[in-house]
């Protein structure tokens, strides 16, 4: 089994603290970087324990409604992928916790893997979420961030196999995303039985810690996951209150999150 790696271990350390972890997304540049910046810190502020910085791109395919709105409404607001970068560059300056890159390999493929891989250690990034890149097509991109020691995060759906699981799981560092239901970010997700039933497969097919997102937006929500878990994501429902409510209403939205 591998060492530890910078993100797998952060997050050990803080488990010691909390039955269960909060990692939130926001897509960089939405709705524009100054509130991308605030927001973060006001996450920080309200105890989210690590975070998924997604740069924004045309076909967001794992997203639903309210992300692909994010991604469009940034890209027209002038985000890029290096603005991304400088922003993250600053975000790690500023605040300690753990901060994930989330993306799809056009980007990658465009800007040249090794020199994104790059761009991501010297940015303070821990791990990299690419859903649409299965292992085997993302041999160099591997290579890279393992040399890199940037963690590699897949991810493991209900309609996965156990056996595709375990190949996924021995390719990954850092944390195992456990998708919570088949479908896109931002809609329902019934929390019962089948639920659990299926989590306790993911813990069975990896030793490394377990995120689950799609569908995760209230206290409740974590209140199920908690025991069977180490990370609850929050997504689009963050991305929900701050349209609704505003920049300055997501710091009281994670509070009753974390309470």
């Amino acid at each position: 089994m591998a060492n530890p790696t910078t993100l797998e271990l952060a997050i050990r350390k803080a488990r010691e603290k909390k039955d269960i972890l909060l990692m939130t997304h926001i897509v960089l540049g939405y709705p524009n970087f100054d509130d991308s910046l605030r927001v973060v810190e006001d996450m920080v502020k309200a105890g989210v324990d690590l975070m998924e910085l997604q740069i924004p791109f045309s076909e967001p395919m794992a997203d639903g409604p309210v992300i692909l709105k994010a991604n469009s409404e940034a890209l027209k607001a002038g985000a890029t992928v290096e603005k991304s970068f400088a922003a993250a560059e600053r975000i790690n300056r500023e605040f300690d916790i753990p901060f994930l890159f989330m993306t799809y390999y056009n980007i990658l493929f465009c800007y040249g893997v090794d020199e994104f891989v790059s761009r991501c250690k010297s940015a303070g990034i821990t791990g990299c979420i690419v859903p649409d890149l299965p292992p085997a097509e993302g041999q160099q991109y591997l290579d890279a961030m393992h040399a890199a020691e940037i963690s590699p995060v897949h991810i493991f759906t209900p309609k996965t196999p156990e056996s595709r699981m375990r190949h996924l799981s021995d390719n990954s560092t850092g944390m195992i995303y456990c998708v919570a239901r088949k479908g896109v970010t931002g809609k329902d997700t019934a929390f019962s039985d089948d639920l659990s039933q299926y989590l306790q497969l993911c813990r069975r097919s990896t030793d490394l810690p377990l995120g689950v997102g799609f569908g995760v937006k209230s206290r409740e929500d974590i209140d199920f996951l908690r025991g069977k878990v180490d990370i609850a994501v929050v997504g689009s429902e963050t991305i929900r209150v701050m349209e609704q409510d505003g920049v300055g209403a997501v710091k009281g939205f994670i509070e009753t999150l974390v309470a």
